[in-house]
């Protein structure tokens, strides 16, 4: 009596068995049909049949005729030999896999009446080994399972048989678990590029088995585990004829190369958001919102030492929307304890794979801190310090939702974007203080000057009126009146540029604009000139008639023009020329006045336009000045939108370059 146990035929390893002998089979070195022949001729059988047994029914596998399906199911559920020798009579065996679950039965069959006997059963037996995965199908297996790179195999129907080793320690699937228990594993722990959870359906492995081929990321997450990004790609398995076999899929792990991708893309961002703020709480936002979205971390935060009394003071704080972390991140860092607090004292960075890690906490205050975090989700944090050389100017500090293992790129990361914010408010800090130090300087020359110019007026009026009276004094008394004028003129001089310095630098005193002709400036600056010119033996050489209109301040561009003679024919050796030259190039005026007298320095050629700064050979040769004229002439070019530079004129002497805007509305230089 045949007797068939269902439950046998249904088991869920049995069967992934014999979809694995499904596509072995075909690749065994005896192929199916021959070893059915040769069970039949050993055994002198008058038909022989291997057969599979799957959820369907029976499958011929080699031999001929219609499968006997009642043998075959009796033989795979008995999982042991079968036989009737009353006509028509049979003998079956089990066809086993490796792990020696029955996927099928090798049967020989008889019209008439046969006593099978156990050498029959042996037989059998022995052929059925032959119907096992070669040695070289084992070694395959093995290759398979030791590969780096994940690799996933599905049949025609789309159920999974082959997941290899790299796979499994992926989605957390135990190495002698059933390869058809992926599925389960791997819904809900595939997510696409933004975010959202892939379905089964849709993994690159089912669309493959339907015909597609697909190349994608994917990311992996996995409770307790850190989040991982990998490249998969999969497409259809054809035989010889193009018949679809099933479908292949491989994964590569790229964390390490997405991140490094995306740490630029983070690093382009922490650039932009400080580049477009004026300070760096007014950064913090962009900064640690690109960090959060790099890192897939949940929560940020910059914290910056006051610059009087080195108090760390909130930056910045950036969570996740809809994190809850609002509520959690409310403690303030204390020097010396807690991990902000600790980077804080030390300058040094610190890195805290997982808070639940007792050993990392030191104290009860960081105990409960860290009760806290674990609470809201948090695992991770990693915080380093924000530094201007030795000085510590503030703490980065990053928390993620998962422990991870020390990872040198994320350091790496968080090192290079502190560093930056280092330099940002340092620098922030530097320019600050210039304003301060240049509005001390301006306020204090234009308290000076006002304070000296009241007495000065008095002094030079006073000189000129008992100059007036020079019939009652001595000649000595004349020369000591002659000197106070003198001497009381020149520090005026002195005291009006400076005015006009501070005027035109706070914006005080502005520019009066209008249509000038340049070359009318220029032309009554040297009428003005030749006299002194003439006096020192210096000719002045300028040929342009035609005018040259701009937008300017004809004043100013003739205080310009005035200093700029002055100073040629003061350098200039007797009998020599000073050359002007004004022409009109691009849609400027180019303007040069160049004298061939003692020259300056090529080292100090771009200090001679700071106020004061006189240059070392005009200083040792006793040539008097304030230095205070270039100073001035370089403000009023660059109100203009203009440039002015000195260059040296072989063989010697020195010529001063300026360029203006001719159109009107000229932008700033």
């Amino acid at each position: 009596m045949v007797v068939v146990d269902e439950a046998v035929l249904a088991d869920p390893d049995r069967l992934g068995a014999v979809r694995t002998a499904k596509h072995t089979l075909p690749a065994l070195p005896l192929a199916p049909d021959a070893l059915a022949r040769l069970a039949g001729r050993l055994l002198a059988a008058a038909e022989a049949q291997l057969t599979l047994v799957d959820r369907e029914g029976v499958l011929l596998a080699g031999g001929h005729g219609p499968p006997d399906a009642d043998v075959a199911r009796w033989a795979v559920s008995a999982d042991r030999r079968v036989q009737r020798d009353q006509a028509p009579s049979f003998l079956a065996v089990p066809v086993r896999d490796d792990a020696g679950r029955p996927v099928g039965a090798l049967a020989v069959l008889d019209p008439g009446a046969r006593a099978w006997t156990d050498e029959h059963a042996r037989i059998l037996t022995e052929l059925t080994a032959l119907a096992r995965p070669s040695g070289c199908d084992s070694y395959l297996a093995a290759l398979i399972d030791n590969l780096p790179v994940g690799v996933i195999a599905c049949d025609t129907d789309g159920d999974i048989v082959v997941v290899n080793r790299s796979v499994r320690e992926l989605i957390g699937l135990p190495v002698d678990a059933a390869a058809r228990l992926y599925p389960t594993r791997a819904t809900g722990a595939l997510f696409d590029a933004d975010g959202r959870v892939v379905p089964w359906r849709e993994s690159p492995i089912q669309r493959a088995a339907r015909g597609e081929r697909v190349d994608t990321d994917l990311i992996v997450r996995v409770a307790g585990r850190r989040e991982r990004i990998i490249a998969a790609t999969a497409q259809p398995v054809l035989d010889d004829e193009g018949r679809r076999l099933g479908a292949v899929a491989i994964a590569r792990e790229v964390t390490a190369l997405r991140r490094a991708e995306r740490f630029r893309e983070c690093h382009r961002a922490v650039e932009e958001a400080l580049r477009s703020a004026d300070c760096a709480t007014g950064a913090a936002p962009g900064v640690l919102a690109a960090l959060g979205a790099t890192l897939g971390w949940p929560a940020a935060e910059l914290w910056l030492a006051d610059e009087d009394t080195g108090e760390l003071a909130l930056g910045g704080r950036w969570w996740a929307p809809g994190s809850g972390l609002d509520q959690v991140l409310t403690f303030a860092p204390v020097k010396g304890t807690g991990i902000t607090g600790r980077v804080w004292s030390t300058g040094r960075p610190l890195w805290v794979p997982d808070i639940a890690d007792s050993a990392s906490l030191r104290s009860e205050a960081e105990r409960r801190r860290a009760a806290a975090c674990l609470r809201a989700g948090i695992r991770t944090v990693l915080s380093v310090p924000v530094r201007d050389a030795d000085t510590v100017l503030g703490v980065l500090t990053c928390y993620g939702s998962a422990p991870e293992p020390h990872e040198d790129l994320l350091a790496l990361l968080l090192d290079g974007v502190a560093a930056r914010i280092g330099v940002y408010v340092a620098l922030r800090r530097a320019e600050a203080l210039a304003r301060q130090l240049a509005r001390a300087k301006d306020d204090f020359i234009a308290l000076v000057s006002h304070e000296m110019r009241t007495p000065l007026t008095s002094i030079v009026a006073s000189a000129a009126m008992l100059g007036d009276e020079r019939s009652a004094l001595d000649e000595e008394g004349r020369a000591m009146v002659d000197a106070v004028h003198r001497n009381a003129t020149s520090l005026r001089a002195v005291v009006d540029t400076l005015l006009d310095l501070a005027g035109l630098d706070s914006g005080h005193v502005a520019l009066r604009k209008e249509r000038v002709d340049l070359s009318a400036v220029v032309a009554a600056a040297l009428a003005a000139a030749r006299p002194a010119a003439a006096a020192n033996g210096v000719r002045l050489v300028h040929e342009r008639d035609e005018p040259l209109p701009l937008d300017g301040d004809a004043r100013r561009l003739r205080q310009v023009m005035d200093d700029l003679l002055a100073n040629a024919i003061k350098y200039s050796p007797r009998g020599g020329d000073v050359e002007v030259v004004l022409v009109e190039r691009a849609g400027s005026a180019e303007l040069t006045v160049t004298d061939h007298g003692i020259g300056t320095p090529a080292e100090e050629r771009d200090r001679v336009f700071d106020r004061f700064f006189r240059a070392s050979n005009v200083r040792h040769q006793g040539i008097a000045g304030q230095g205070l004229g270039l100073s001035l002439a370089r403000t009023i070019v660059e109100l203009h939108g203009g440039t002015i530079r000195l260059s040296g004129h072989p063989p010697q002497g020195t010529t001063v370059f300026i360029r203006l805007p001719i159109v009107a509305g000229g932008e700033n230089a």
